[in-house]
């Protein structure tokens, strides 16, 4: 029997997988990661000092979407200088049943994808309601899907982004604006600016000091602080932890271990592991409440898990199956 493998690009996977279907795989993986439940090993980085880079490896299994993927990203924040993306990588998807390679997809928009969806999946539990006020820092790939995300689930009308790059956080704007065209774009001067009355507050960069001060954050606000993946780099300061009503993470083992925001207040001795209310997944699942009051101030932190990707990749691919998409490549 002639063995395939089906090649999806980043727009391929655009249209295999709409923002919404993509929120209810992560939803579902969350569920699954925290009910232990799915294969998810610590991922291995290989730094490279020289060029100020990083390539990670994430594998991972999930019975319930009956996939095996393994992610290979590179995060190379001077690319941008080079005129390439800052994040580059590829998935293998493996059937689960056979082990047998099924597809491989381009990774960058997929990571950044299932980033923004796996975000869109916490703010649906734990931002207000009605949120219509949202700040953005960083204007990248990753803020684009965490607007798209934060749009699938609350009714937002207006969009703060600050990027220290010129021009870059109006790109964005232009980007977006015939997928979100009843958005208001502003662009603020100072982060404290983009802060005061927003909602809802997303911090997309690679930065590896705190973007915003804590102290600006109104009462009921929720945070998505899903760019800094390293014990050094810290995006939210210690303020924002502290003031935090419910610190909520995708995975206690890996924040402990990588989340530069929580590890560095654990490092001063202003907070001990138990500060972590839940992860997403025991609030999916009902084990943990998400919002309970109009003034929480709720803190979602992410580091990103091989467990997302592993069911990103499987409902694109069957989502490209669904719609003849892709370049089907013989192997044997």
């Amino acid at each position: 029997m002639p063995q395939e493998l089906l090649v999806l690009t980043a727009q391929d996977v655009k249209r295999a997988l709409p923002m919404e279907r993509a929120i209810s795989a992560c939803e579902e993986a969350y569920a699954a990661y925290s009910a232990g439940e799915a294969v998810v090993p610590l991922r291995t980085q290989i730094p490279v000092p020289h060029y100020e880079g990083v390539s990670v490896f994430m594998p991972a299994h999930l019975p319930v979407a009956g996939s095996t993927a393994l992610k290979v990203v590179s995060v190379y924040p001077r690319n941008p200088e080079r005129g390439l993306p800052t994040i580059m990588g590829m998935v293998v998807l493996l059937d689960a049943t056979t082990g047998a390679p099924l597809a491989l997809l381009e990774g960058g928009y997929l990571t950044a994808l299932r980033t923004g969806a796996a975000a869109g999946a916490a703010a649906r539990h734990l931002a207000p309601a009605g949120a219509r006020v949202a700040a953005l820092f960083g204007a990248g790939v990753q803020g684009r899907t965490q607007v798209l995300a934060l749009a699938a689930v609350r009714p937002l009308e207006e969009v703060r982004v600050f990027d220290p790059v010129p021009g870059r956080a109006q790109a964005l704007a232009a980007d977006l604006g015939a997928e979100l065209p009843g958005v208001r774009w502003v662009f603020p001067d100072e982060p404290r600016e983009a802060v005061q009355g927003a909602e809802v507050v997303i911090t997309a960069t690679t930065s590896s000091t705190p973007v915003f001060p804590g102290d600006a954050l109104a009462p009921g606000t929720h945070v998505s602080a899903i760019g800094s993946f390293t014990p050094t780099m810290q995006e939210i300061d210690e303020t924002t932890v502290l003031r935090a009503d419910k610190l909520v993470v995708d995975s206690r083992e890996a924040v402990l271990v990588e989340a530069g925001d929580i590890i560095i207040p654990m490092q001063r001795g202003a907070i001990t592991p138990d500060r972590i209310f839940a992860e997403v997944g025991e609030i999916v699942r009902g084990r943990k409440p998400g919002r309970e009051r109009p003034d929480e101030i709720t803190v979602y932190k992410a580091v990103g898990l091989a467990v997302l990707d592993a069911a990103a990749a499987a409902a694109a691919y069957r989502g490209a199956a669904e719609l003849g998409l892709g370049t089907r490549v013989r192997l044997m």
